[in-house]
């Protein structure tokens, strides 16, 4: 778990110097340039995302500590959970939708329920690190955010119906193809195959 680990501290830990160390960022940014940052951000990232997913797999083989055994219902609700996150997950990247002008961060609020649901639907000892960091990280990513927003007056501007409707569309054909495909292909879990 130790790899996982490591990928969990790089790719959490540069996702939260913006909130974390926004001042500190700034200076990078002017010091380097935004071409540079971006550039040692997005290696910094894809890095930590490696260790994070070859770390899981080997937990996962290692047959890690089982902390509980979810009911069969938790699964289902795992499921119906994951809709939403994809969703919200396509709102962040959609202008002009209702749910990120209702909602500012939908990216932030569809990973806390993401990471949620599949703590439900998993008891394993590497499966609780990974999704609790997740969350943990989520949520206080979301709270750094709101707060900013507050202090910079943003003001969100109300959506547009048919962005709203190309996200729910998006996002749920994301989903279906993920849930009833590409998740035990990639993952090796069917959650409804």
């Amino acid at each position: 778990m130790t790899v996982m680990l490591l990928g969990l501290v790089s790719f959490l830990g540069v996702h939260s110097v913006h909130a974390l160390a926004p001042s500190w960022r700034a200076r990078r940014i002017v010091a380097w340039g935004e071409g540079r940052w971006k550039l040692l951000y997005s290696l910094v990232s894809l890095v930590g995302f490696v260790l994070l997913v070859w770390g899981y797999g080997q937990a996962r083989a290692d047959a890690a500590q089982l902390l509980w055994l979810p009911p069969v219902w938790a699964r289902h609700l795992a499921a119906a959970l994951t809709l939403p996150a994809i969703v919200l997950l396509v709102a962040a990247y959609v202008p002009g939708n209702h749910l990120r002008a209702r909602l500012g961060h939908p990216m932030l609020v569809g990973t806390v329920l993401w990471a949620a649901a599949h703590l439900l639907a998993s008891g394993w000892l590497h499966a609780v690190v990974l999704f609790a960091a997740f969350a943990v990280w989520a949520l206080l990513a979301l709270v750094a955010a709101l707060r900013r927003d507050r202090r910079a007056g943003v003001r969100r501007v109300g959506g547009r119906w048919h962005a709203t409707a190309l996200t729910v569309v998006l996002g749920g054909g994301l989903w279906w193809l993920f849930a009833f495909h590409l998740h035990g292909r990639l993952i090796g879990v069917a959650p409804l195959g």
